[in-house]
């Protein structure tokens, strides 16, 4: 009940931001319309801008914002002295990082939901709307680790500058602008040993009713998280300890 009431509490703390609203939920569907009118325009679709393509790109590049969201939240609480406050309570590191990541997760998962369903006007199928937000499920989970990882470590003026570089990372390495195999050799074999296009090839293949064959990318994505959020635990408990 504790973890869930500091859930509840962070929830409202990250959705209250305009923020939230305008990188997560806005900026995926404007650039969707961008693409869309400049395809339109040239009357020729390179296929990584086919819809059935770059829609499930964009929901991941909408889940980068969740490190944005999740590591203000934490390092803002660690700045306010909040967090030593909590520390007198019973509430163990990993029932402060569930309690940070439910909200981000319930967040991530919106965000994906209506940049899928943006996408839709655009003609793109929602038959298996479901099974894509599954296969989003551990990328929401990477970016939320990490962005718990940053806010524990660094302050939050700190993470402002840390995360455009790791969302140009990710966006770039992801496939979500061009396909990884084009460019082939090193390029692509740091794309595919990093989660990102992983990621962004589980959510397409899911969305066009292979599931089964993204299962292997939700598998790499999520060893990924997992080592993140060990690394997150342990080092909230050692910042617990100091």
């Amino acid at each position: 009940m504790r973890t869930w009431a500091f859930s509840t509490r962070n929830f409202k703390e990250i959705s209250r931001d305009p923020l939230t609203a305008v990188f997560g939920v806005l900026l995926p569907v404007l650039l969707l319309l961008m693409i869309h009118a400049l395809t339109s325009a040239v009357g020729a679709v390179n296929p990584a801008f086919a819809i059935v393509n770059f829609a499930p790109g964009m929901a991941v590049f909408s889940l980068t914002f969740v490190m944005l969201f999740s590591s203000m939240v934490v390092s803002g609480d660690r700045a306010s002295a909040f967090l030593s406050r909590l520390f007198a309570s019973p509430m163990g590191a990993g029932e402060y990082i569930l309690g940070y990541s439910l909200p981000v997760l319930a967040i991530g998962l919106i965000q994906a939901a209506v940049c899928l369903v943006a996408a839709a006007a655009f003609g793109l199928n929602l038959t298996n709307l479901l099974p894509a937000l599954i296969s989003l499920i551990p990328s929401v989970l990477l970016f939320a680790g990490m962005g718990l990882l940053l806010g524990t470590a660094l302050t939050d003026r700190q993470t402002g500058g840390v995360f455009p570089i790791l969302i140009n990372a990710a966006t770039l390495l992801s496939g979500t602008w061009f396909d990884l195999k084009l460019i082939g050799g090193g390029f692509e074999a740091v794309g595919y040993a990093l989660p990102f296009a992983h990621a962004v090839d589980a959510s397409r293949l899911a969305l066009m009713g292979n599931f089964a064959q993204a299962l292997p990318h939700m598998g790499w994505v999520t060893l990924y998280a997992a080592a993140l959020y060990a690394l997150a635990v342990w080092l909230f408990r050692k910042k617990m300890r100091a």
